[in-house]
């Protein structure tokens, strides 16, 4: 796993060096991803607008705020993600927040189909689902924690909408977006910190 963890390390990027690549591919007409098509595309292109809007707008919270500058460890966050999905686009933004006030903290995001020996270590429900984001030791390297690929709230709002109606379909999605719009990161942040303290206890 730590072999896993170092290559993984050296095909990331820092958050800024992500919403470059993600730019650049979009301008050649193109998603990250090994796949590729007209949808993934234009998802990449509606997620870039919401990534700047979230930039913007996403606040750290005064308790998270203390909290991250309480740690006297030094940790290195590391986000499995794609430029494409939607999740990532609301989540990773607010990470990177976090990041910025926690001096002992060092963002690090990889490209999931890139990386795929490690995504295989931490599937959801046998899936590969993203955001998910490792709390790695930074002077060892080993995994102290995993979250994602959704807050609690929005993975209930999926849950029950397929108990429904049986599919997640566009409608669901704009339910899911609507969340997320609604709880401006409050829920990341929290559920992140609430695990970063087990971490710690």
């Amino acid at each position: 796993m730590k072999n896993t963890i170092e290559q993984t390390l050296q095909n990331s990027f820092s958050y800024s060096d992500y919403r470059k690549t993600i730019t650049e591919l979009i301008e050649q007409g193109k998603s990250t991803g090994h796949e590729q098509s007209e949808d993934l595309l234009n998802y990449s292109k509606l997620n870039e607008s919401r990534l700047n809007r979230l930039e913007k707008t996403i606040a750290v919270t005064e308790e998270v705020k203390s909290d991250l500058e309480k740690l006297d460890k030094k940790y290195i966050w590391l986000v499995l993600a794609e430029g494409w999905c939607g999740d990532a686009a609301q989540i990773v933004p607010v990470i990177y927040k976090m990041s910025e006030v926690a001096e002992n903290v060092t963002l690090k995001i990889a490209l999931r189909d890139d990386n795929d020996a490690l995504m295989q270590h931490f599937l959801t429900n046998g899936g590969k689902a993203i955001p998910k984001l490792l709390i790695l030791d930074a002077a060892t390297l080993e995994v102290l924690a995993d979250w994602g690929p959704r807050p609690q709230g929005a993975k209930q709002l999926i849950l029950d909408y397929k108990a429904a109606h049986g599919v997640v379909d566009e409608t669901a999605k704009i339910e899911l977006q609507k969340w997320y719009l609604h709880d401006k990161g409050v829920a990341i942040q929290n559920e992140i910190m609430a695990m970063h303290k087990k971490v710690l206890a």
